[in-house]
């Protein structure tokens, strides 16, 4: 090793060190450990311009050990990645500035303490959850291989890029990380490099208390390309790693990096305490001892270190997104209907005649199953949409989620542009590797039933939290399945979706509105959404009768109002197939002489961004006697009921039996919305007697 590459990888550790006792909080361990590879990594193998850092065919690079945060903003730092908003404007500053690593986990600056897509550029995923950042290096493997067999021309290589993860133990044993790891072999991805930090220790102690399998035998079973590096700080080693990962050419590698945290007392016993807290201040003069450093020395760049970094990722990385710039050009001049296409997935434009392509369905008192109408909907604007991509947890017929667009075709390690992706049984890797997909451009969704949605939330979270446009598609919404009984009746599920920040959720109450929620979905830049559909047929309500379901833009809209022209005495609300009940019940109180509304009430959440004119003219204050009805957990709706309003839904696990009689017991019928109504109507009279008096 040279002097200059161990001066630079000794300031990458120092750096982290620094940053973490001054934050007195922080994981020194990683950084530490894991400086030499990462350096090795960066300096000669990365294809990444740091002035450019959203070049589409720059190598990946994520930091699924999110915890070793430091280790990823020394980088940025170093390397002098410039800052970019979300549409690749320069912002005239350093991604991570030399105050931001003095800032570490501090407020306003770009450092927290887990790398955050979309906060600090260069960082590829917001990672921390154990096993997400790896699991969406996967989803990003696979954006290439796809990009790659639709876009690539035989004179024109544009998309060749890899995808680096730094892993760890704890990932190792995360049931999502197995479930990735299997697929990523399945698929075939070479272009999917994993690197484990193998130190064997976790937060709670040695991570033999709880860890003793092999993981390379359990990655060769899988179909991978295991290579081991038995010292961390031998670049000979580390570099012969990498070159077997790029000779790869039909798996994924996991480079097993067996790592030691070098810390200066020699009889220091606390390893725990090294790899998940400050080393404290004496602790950190001892290393820096250890390692030849100034002892008194705080955030200490050498001379030569920024040149290092520059004359090598800096200038490669410049270089290559040049070359790739003028290929891109010439690309767009012979191939003008694919460049469009590309400048679309790289501006995340959804074509205008996917809006357009969309169907209107006639009335049907029969009708149909959200889930039927859903995926007409889908497979309508689909062509129109050539990156929307997707499938389900081994659910297709279930949840209608197969494009049958002849030119869709199935995902599959010899043919990588399909559209349909098998995912398995295999729920939470699904959500991580569709916000692999978003990240690289694509549209994605993944399909399952809605009490699944447990198996991939902290996926779902993520989106939010990343603010990416994955779509969520959930069916079998209620317990409207029946006799599958209460295991696989949702209860709690959609009140638990809607607690997500940013997560639009909507279930359509008809055909039309399910239309209308794709096409609401498919205009989300910067959020997800998640559509609730049902199993069991609903009537397509007329339009001509009832308001036009256009309304599910608002979030909210007034679906019926009396026809005599009365104020309401009464508004029943209503999702999903419960919508018709009100329907049901609004018609027999209007042969009683008793006016109601019914309000039609798909996405909270946008209706929340109505101004308060449009949500007091759907729901007007002085109406103060309402009924919801809703196959859930009845947890936020008091919001619109008020208090003292009547909600009906779930407020047990449900029960295995025929749906009529379901409906009968838990009280989804329309008589028994009625008897709510009325007593709702005789409880507002009977407040307002009390207040007259």
């Amino acid at each position: 090793m040279s002097d200059i590459d161990q001066l630079c990888i000794n300031t990458i550790r120092t750096l982290s060190i620094d940053a973490i006792q001054k934050a007195n909080s922080g994981h020194p361990g990683a950084p530490m450990g894991m400086a030499a590879p990462t350096y090795d990594l960066w300096t000669e193998r990365l294809r990444y311009d740091p002035k450019n850092p959203l070049w589409p065919n720059r190598d990946r690079f994520v930091l699924s050990a999110g915890h070793a945060s430091m280790l990823l903003y020394s980088m940025l730092h170093l390397t002098k990645v410039e800052a970019v908003d979300h549409d690749g404007q320069k912002l005239n500053r350093l991604a991570v500035s030399m105050d931001d690593v003095k800032s570490f986990r501090q407020a306003g600056s770009y450092t927290p303490g887990h790398p955050e897509y979309g906060m600090t550029t260069g960082v590829e995923a917001t990672t921390g959850p154990l096993g997400q950042g790896i699991a969406m290096s996967v989803g990003m493997a696979l954006s290439e291989k796809w990009l790659a067999a639709h876009y690539n021309k035989p004179d024109f290589q544009l998309f060749d890029y890899n995808i680096y993860a730094i892993t760890s133990d704890g990932e190792m044993m995360e049931g999502i990380g197995s479930e990735a790891a299997s697929l990523a072999a399945h698929w075939k991805l070479d272009n999917l490099c994993w690197i484990y930090d193998s130190n064997n220790v976790t937060l709670d102690g040695p991570a033999g208390w709880a860890f003793s399998e092999d993981v390379g035998a359990r990655f060769l079973a899988y179909g991978w390309n295991v290579v081991h590096v038995r010292d961390a700080n031998d670049l000979k080693q580390v570099a012969a790693a990498y070159s077997a990962f790029e000779e790869e050419k039909s798996r994924p590698t996991m480079i097993i990096v067996e790592s030691h945290i070098g810390y200066g007392s020699p009889n220091k016993q606390d390893s725990n305490k090294s790899h998940g807290s400050p080393l404290g201040a004496d602790e950190v003069r001892l290393t820096k001892k250890f390692y030849g450093w100034p002892e008194d020395s705080e955030f200490l760049v050498p001379d030569g270190v920024y040149e290092r970094f520059a004359d090598t990722m800096g200038k490669r990385g410049g270089d290559l997104h040049a070359r790739w710039a003028d290929l891109f050009a010439a690309y767009k001049e012979k191939y003008p209907e694919e460049g469009v296409a590309l400048d679309a997935i790289i501006s995340k434009t959804v074509p205008q005649a996917a809006f357009d392509a969309i169907p209107v369905f006639p009335a049907d008192e029969k009708g149909m199953a959200t889930r039927e109408s859903a995926s007409k909907a889908e497979n309508a604007l689909a062509p129109h949409y050539p990156w929307l991509i997707g499938g389900s947890a081994d659910l297709d017929e279930s949840t209608k989620t197969n494009q049958t667009a002849k030119e869709a075709g199935t995902l599959k390690p010899e043919s990588r542009g399909g559209r349909n992706i098998h995912f398995g049984v295999r729920e939470h890797a699904m959500g991580a590797i569709c916000n692999g997909l978003a990240l690289s451009g694509l549209r994605p969704y993944g399909a399952t039933f809605l009490i699944f949605s447990d198996y991939m939330r902290p996926a779902i979270r993520l989106s939010s939290l990343m603010e990416l446009p994955s779509l969520w598609i959930f069916t079998h919404d209620s317990i409207g399945v029946g006799e599958d009984g209460p295991t696989h009746q949702p209860v709690e599920q959609v009140p638990s979706l809607r607690a997500i920040p940013g997560l639009f959720v909507l279930r359509p109450g008809d055909a039309n509105e399910a239309a209308e929620a794709w096409k609401f979905a498919i205009g989300l830049q910067r959020n997800p959404a998640a559509l609730i559909l049902s199993r069991q047929p609903m009537p397509t309500l007329d339009r001509t009768v009832f308001k036009p379901a256009a309304g599910v833009q608002k979030g909210a809209y007034v679906l019926a109002d009396p026809k005599d022209g009365q104020a309401p005495q009464v508004i029943l609300m209503g999702t999903g197939s419960e919508l018709y009940l009100c329907v049901q019940a609004y018609e027999a109180l209007a042969k009683e002489g008793i006016p109601a509304r019914v309000v039609s009430m798909p996405c909270w959440e946008q209706f929340e961004l109505q101004d308060q004119a449009y949500q007091d003219e759907v729901l007007p204050p002085a109406i103060a006697a309402r009924v919801a009805v809703e196959q859930a957990a009845t947890m936020g709706w008091e919001k619109y009921t008020g208090r003292l309003g009547a909600v009906v839904g779930m407020h047990t696990f449900g029960a295995s039996a025929p749906l009529k009689s379901l409906l009968s017991k838990f009280g989804f019928t329309p008589e028994k919305i009625v008897e709510h109504a009325k007593q709702q109507i005789e409880k507002q009279k009977s407040a307002g007697n009390h207040a007259a008096e």
